[in-house]
């Protein structure tokens, strides 16, 4: 099992550095993601007073008096700059959880549905096609309207953010990826792997998944962006976790505030193009893991 997860590991870092030296979107989307996630980790060097209110002049535009004003401070008196980097990391957090909760329970169910067949894999696929067809939205406004209270009283809920839009987000990796092994299955190579008593795991790391592997780092990024938009939606509606910074909630506090109409362009253009960047950079990755994938698509 540990030689098979090496081997997976390694065949991940070959693909990275390949994609890296032959695609350029994919570069120009990993250097952009590699800048956010910088400017993420320098809110581990917040001051600790950015998050109360009046801790800085109010309505102060962006100045080069130091990095707390670079962004300008809100209405409240807290600095942009620091609740953007905050805001940057709890996003990337939510994406990153539900990136490695809903597309990998999807690749597992569409694996054991695809390859086993019969009453039970419809049973997985009735279960998959009824989440499917619930409205996502709807859903997560009546989950979160039921758990907020819940949620505001754990100590860090941001990463529980990421659990619940996990709730849906499985599904269609699930179908896609039985779709995928339904015709895999049927190919020589896994007849003849088959034949020559190799045991069901190992088939499914050596022969099943290296052939998965470039669609499942795909679908991993557009879970990235599908968790952030979710978030930053519910978070307009003021549904989200209000009380912490993420890229929603900055937009909503700044509309709630009516920055807007008071001039105070800093503190609504900043989230609105931190949200742009980052969508921007995983969509240059996931188009250019694509062309690596269908190289009909390098045309």
């Amino acid at each position: 099992m540990v030689n098979m997860l090496t081997s997976v590991i390694i065949s991940i870092k070959n693909q990275f550095l390949t994609l890296m030296k032959i695609n350029t979107k994919f570069r120009v989307g990993s250097i952009i993601i590699i800048a956010v996630v910088a400017l993420a980790l320098l809110s581990f060097l917040s001051p600790s007073q950015y998050i109360h209110w009046y801790s800085y002049p109010r309505n102060v535009p962006p100045t080069l008096k130091g990095i707390d004003f670079i962004l300008g401070t809100t209405a409240n008196g807290r600095s942009v700059f620091w609740i953007f980097t905050n805001a940057i990391k709890n996003s990337l957090v939510i994406g990153l959880v539900t990136a490695l909760i809903a597309p990998h329970v999807g690749l597992l169910i569409g694996i054991i549905a695809g390859l086993r067949g019969g009453v039970l894999d419809k049973v997985l696929m009735f279960i998959t096609d009824t989440i499917i067809v619930i409205p996502a939205l709807p859903l997560y406004i009546i989950v979160l309207m039921i758990l907020k209270p819940y949620i505001s009283a754990i100590g860090n809920p941001i990463p529980f953010m990421g659990l619940i839009f996990s709730i849906t987000a499985w599904c269609w990796p699930a179908r896609q990826v039985r779709a995928m092994v339904l015709s895999l299955r049927e190919r020589e190579f896994i007849l003849t792997s088959s034949l020559s008593g190799n045991s069901i795991i190992r088939i499914i790391f050596r022969e099943i998944t290296p052939h998965l592997l470039a669609w499942h780092l795909i679908n991993l990024t557009n879970t990235v962006l599908y968790s952030i938009g979710m978030e930053t939606g519910l978070s307009i509606l003021g549904l989200s976790i209000l009380d912490k910074d993420t890229l929603g909630t900055m937009i909503y506090w700044s509309l709630y505030y009516s920055a807007l109409f008071r001039g105070l362009w800093w503190w609504y253009i900043t989230p609105i193009v931190g949200v742009i960047v980052v969508f921007l950079a995983f969509f240059l990755i996931s188009q250019g893991i694509s062309e690596y994938v269908n190289p009909r698509l390098r045309q």
